[in-house]
């Protein structure tokens, strides 16, 4: 086990971050000695959910400027309020501490946070950049992104990572079965979706479309599938029923508008499905000849490529097998381990000679 001591600061629960870190613990217990640090999140529940939500913050942060300082930190952030919230552990640790932070970016719509800053956001954002030891990012696309904040040189890419070995295809053909599995929103891009099915039911094409997922699109989900005896709406699904669903379906369908490198993604490649997806953020990075990409919020685009693979399963199987070995190869969570562990180790080093 590695001797460093390091500190893991996110918000856990639901989301991309919280799913990240939960794996991150799984994979690091045994490797390197951790604790958790909460941010904690906003609740926009009602007034007082959102008052408890700011004193849970508050109490947060106060409570991680009580504790003793780690080795190193692992700082994860998504955009806005996540990037302000995570700053302040970001600079903390820097300035009074004089710890190396390793600060890890997520979010979709990252980049456009970045680019669409007003002058104050900008300025916070390079002094958070500046404080951090190392910059994680998901893709080259976005290193570019954060490189316009941050010095470059400082910048690492490490996408997203996902355990094959908890995916597994019972796709055993027959029908095709599409399935959605994200947030309901218009960002993932629902409308397109519920657009594209509804043109191919009517034209008479047979297949079974699944979505799971939550968000404010949930009560027109749940009617569009009441509507169509091939669409069924399974609401939120935990990680067990996730896999099972993934497992099931032959073709992955993420129409998003905006997008990081989807765990999502990586998770249906894990389990053997063709991909069917937008040209959003990191995606185009991922998906070679295991799938097709359409132009983000084109519903007419999007029911072709859904057409192509729905009337060629064969080819669609073909692309499954491909992604499954590419999630389990470029993708997998022993290489992102390995590679977080020798991050680690190389900061560490900094904390130890301030020791000394």
């Amino acid at each position: 086990m590695s001797g460093v001591d390091l500190l893991i600061v996110g918000t856990q629960g639901p989301g991309g971050i919280g799913q990240y870190i939960t794996e991150q613990r799984r994979h690091l217990d045994g490797e390197i000695d951790f604790s958790i640090q909460q941010i904690g999140d906003f609740s926009t529940a009602g007034v007082l959910a959102f008052l408890r939500s700011v004193l849970l913050i508050l109490g947060n942060a106060l409570a991680f400027t009580r504790r003793s300082p780690p080795d190193v930190l692992h700082v994860h952030s998504s955009y806005r309020f996540s990037f302000y919230r995570a700053g302040f552990y970001v600079l903390f640790a820097t300035h009074v501490w004089n710890r190396p932070v390793v600060l890890h970016i997520h979010g979709s719509s990252f980049d456009e946070f970045v680019r669409t800053a007003p002058l104050p956001v900008r300025w916070y954002q390079s002094i958070v950049f500046d404080a951090a030891a190392e910059i994680l990012v998901l893709s080259a696309g976005w290193k570019d992104v954060v490189a316009l904040r941050a010095d470059r040189e400082k910048i690492t890419t490490l996408p997203n990572a996902v355990d094959a070995d908890d995916y597994g295809s019972a796709f055993e053909g027959g029908v095709p079965h599409v399935a959605f599995v994200s947030t309901l929103s218009e960002r993932k891009g629902v409308p397109e979706l519920l657009a594209a099915a509804e043109e191919l039911l009517d034209s008479g094409m047979e297949f079974r479309l699944s979505i799971a997922g939550k968000g404010t699109f949930s009560p027109r989900v749940e009617a569009f599938a009441a509507a169509h005896g091939d669409v069924e709406y399974l609401g939120f699904v935990s990680e067990a029923e996730k896999q099972e669903l993934l497992g099931a379906a032959s073709i992955f369908v993420l129409p998003s508008h905006a997008e990081g490198l989807p765990i999502a993604l990586l998770e249906a490649m894990a389990a053997g499905n063709a991909v069917v997806s937008t040209t959003a953020g990191a995606i185009p990075e991922v998906v070679d000849e295991g799938g097709l990409l359409v132009a983000p919020g084109d519903a007419t685009e999007l029911a072709a490529a859904l057409a192509e693979l729905i009337d060629d399963p064969e080819r669609a199987a073909a692309m499954g097998r491909h992604n499954r070995r590419l999630a389990g190869e470029r993708y997998a969570w022993s290489t992102a381990t390995a590679a977080l562990l020798d991050t680690y180790e190389h900061h560490a080093e900094r904390s130890r000679a301030i020791a000394h």
